[in-house]
C-alpha cells in the first residue's frame, strides 16, 4: 500500500502510473462476522457494544467486474446504517448479503463469512471493470451508497425505486471502512477539491439523504419562505438539513439536545432554536402512552418563534419517540417527510390530525444518482459544507461507532483510512481559504 499511498500523495502521478501500480492481494478492513452475528441476542439495542462486533481485519481484494470500479481508500466516516449494523439491529446484515448473492452473477461474491461496512468514502479510482468509460485510474472520486441493478422498468423514472435497489456497504460487502472498496462506477461523484480527505467523506449518505428529503421533488419539495421543523439539527443528517434550508431560503426551526449543539446552529445563521433538553419535553408519558399536551406545548413554542405560523415541513428522522408530535406540529395542509427512524421504527400519531387538516406524510430513502450528483456539486462549489467533527483512524472505528451510538457526537464522525494524517488532498486551496470557518464549526479538540 506504500507506493499506493505515495503515487496518491504526489502532485505529478498521472493515470497510466496508478494503471501501472500492482494491486494488493488483500487490505485492511472494518468487518462484521457472520459466526458473531448473533451474540447480542436477548440484550437490549441500548446495551449492545460496537466495539465488541467490529474487528480491523486483513480480506481479499476484488477484482471489479462489469461497471464496477476499485477505489483507494483514503477516508470513510460513519453513520447511523454503520451503527445498525455494528449492533447486528434491527436485523443482522448478513440477510442482506445473501439475499444479494441469490441474484447470481458478480453478486455472489457478496456472500463472504465477513461483512466489510461503511456507505461513505473519498479517495481515487485504482482499477475500473469492463465497459467503464467515464473514470479511469488516478480519478480522485468520493462515492454516494445507492446500488442500482437497473434491469426492472421501475428504476427507469427514479432510480431509487429500482426492485434491486440497495445501499452499499450496509445491504452489499465491501463497503468504505477499509483500505480498498469495490463500487458501481454509477456511485462515483467528483471529489471537492478544497476539501480534506476526511472532510470530502463526510457529507455522501446524509448530504443526498437531507438533499432528496427536503429539497427534491421526490421529497418536500421546499420553497423559499417555507418554515422547517429539523429534528436533531446539530447531528449528522439534522446539519444538512438546516444548511439546506437556509441556503434555499426558508426558515429552519432546529430542535437540538444540548447547548453546544444550539450554539453550533446559531453558528449556521439559525435564529429559531428549541432545546428539548433545557425545555424538558417528553412525549411519551410511558412506553405506550403519548402526551398531546407536549405535542400542543411544542407547537406554541414553534409559533413563538415564527411569528405565530406553523411549520410547513418537519425533516422527521428520530421516528417512533417524536413522530406523533411532528405530525401534529406540521400545518394544515403540510408535509412530515421521514427516513431512518433512529429511535424506533414503529410510529404512533393521531390520524385526526393527519385527515381532516390535510397533511401527507412522505417516506424518502437516501437519493438517486442525480439528487446525490447534486448533493455533490453544492458541496464541489461550497455553498454546502461538511460537518465533520471529529476523525478517527481506521484501527479505532469501533470507538467511532460507538461515540455515535451513544449520541457522544455532533455532526459527522469521520474515519482516516489509506490517509496517514488530517489535512491531506486539498487541490484548490484558494476556494478552501473563503470557506474555511464554516468548514471547520463543526471541528471538536
Amino acid at each position: 500500500m506504500a507506493d499506493l499511498v505515495a503515487a496518491i500523495e504526489s502532485p505529478d502521478a498521472r493515470s497510466r502510473d496508478f494503471a501501472c501500480l500492482p494491486v494488493p492481494e488483500s487490505y485492511r478492513a472494518a468487518v462484521l462476522f457472520k459466526d458473531e452475528q448473533h451474540m447480542f441476542d436477548g440484550l437490549p439495542v441500548t446495551d449492545r457494544k460496537p466495539t465488541k462486533a467490529l474487528h480491523i481485519r486483513d480480506v481479499p481484494t476484488q477484482e471489479p467486474g462489469p461497471g464496477e470500479a476499485l477505489i483507494a481508500v483514503m477516508a470513510s466516516s460513519v453513520n447511523y446504517n454503520t451503527v445498525w449494523s455494528a449492533l447486528f439491529s434491527p436485523v443482522p446484515t448478513f440477510a442482506f448479503l445473501e439475499r444479494y448473492a441469490r441474484t447470481g452473477g458478480p453478486a455472489a461474491r457478496h456472500d463472504q463469512p465477513y461483512h466489510v461496512i461503511g456507505s461513505d468514502l473519498s479517495g481515487v479510482v485504482l482499477r475500473v471493470g469492463p465497459g467503464v468509460r467515464r473514470w479511469q485510474p488516478g480519478d480522485r472520486v468520493v462515492a454516494h451508497c445507492l446500488s442500482v441493478e437497473l434491469e426492472d422498468a421501475a428504476g427507469h423514472d427514479d432510480t431509487m425505486l429500482d426492485p434491486e435497489q440497495r445501499i452499499w456497504g450496509f445491504e452489499t460487502n465491501f463497503g468504505g471502512l477499509a483500505h480498498l472498496a469495490l463500487v458501481k462506477a454509477n456511485q462515483l461523484m467528483p471529489k471537492a477539491a478544497h476539501l480534506t480527505w476526511e472532510e470530502a467523506a463526510a457529507p455522501g449518505l446524509v448530504n443526498s439523504t437531507a438533499y432528496r428529503q427536503l429539497v427534491s421533488r421526490n421529497g418536500a419539495g421546499m420553497k423559499v419562505g417555507d418554515n422547517v421543523l429539523i429534528w436533531g439539527a446539530g447531528g449528522g443528517l439534522g446539519s444538512y438539513a438546516t444548511q439546506y434550508a437556509l441556503v434555499g431560503g426558508a426558515t429552519p426551526i432546529c430542535v437540538v439536545s444540548s447547548d453546544q449543539k444550539a450554539a453550533i446552529c446559531r453558528a449556521m445563521g439559525v435564529e429559531a432554536i428549541i432545546d428539548r433538553s433545557a425545555e424538558n419535553y417528553r412525549f411519551w408519558k410511558d412506553e405506550r402512552t403519548q402526551d398531546p399536551k407536549e405535542w400542543k406545548r411544542l407547537g406554541s413554542r414553534i409559533r413563538e418563534l415564527t411569528g405565530g405560523e406553523d411549520v410547513d415541513i418537519v425533516f422527521e428522522h428520530p421516528g417512533r419517540e417524536t413522530f406523533g408530535a411532528s405530525v401534529y406540529v406540521a400545518r394544515r395542509g403540510g408535509t412530515v417527510v421521514t427516513c431512518a427512524s433512529t429511535s424506533g421504527y414503529r410510529h404512533e400519531f393521531d390520524n385526526r390530525y393527519l385527515w381532516m387538516h390535510l397533511k401527507r406524510i412522505i417516506g424518502s430513502h437516501f437519493a438517486n444518482y442525480r439528487e446525490a450528483w447534486e448533493a455533490n456539486r453544492l458541496v464541489a462549489k461550497g455553498r454546502i459544507h461538511p460537518t465533520l467533527s471529529r476523525t478517527y483512524p481506521l484501527a479505532e472505528v469501533g470507538q467511532a461507532v460507538a461515540d455515535v451510538h451513544g449520541n457522544r457526537h455532533h455532526g459527522k464522525v469521520g474515519v482516516l483510512c489509506l490517509a496517514h494524517q488530517e489535512g491531506l488532498g486539498v487541490t484548490d486551496p484558494e476556494l478552501r481559504a473563503r470557506h474555511e470557518p464554516a468548514i471547520n464549526r463543526f471541528r471538536t479538540s
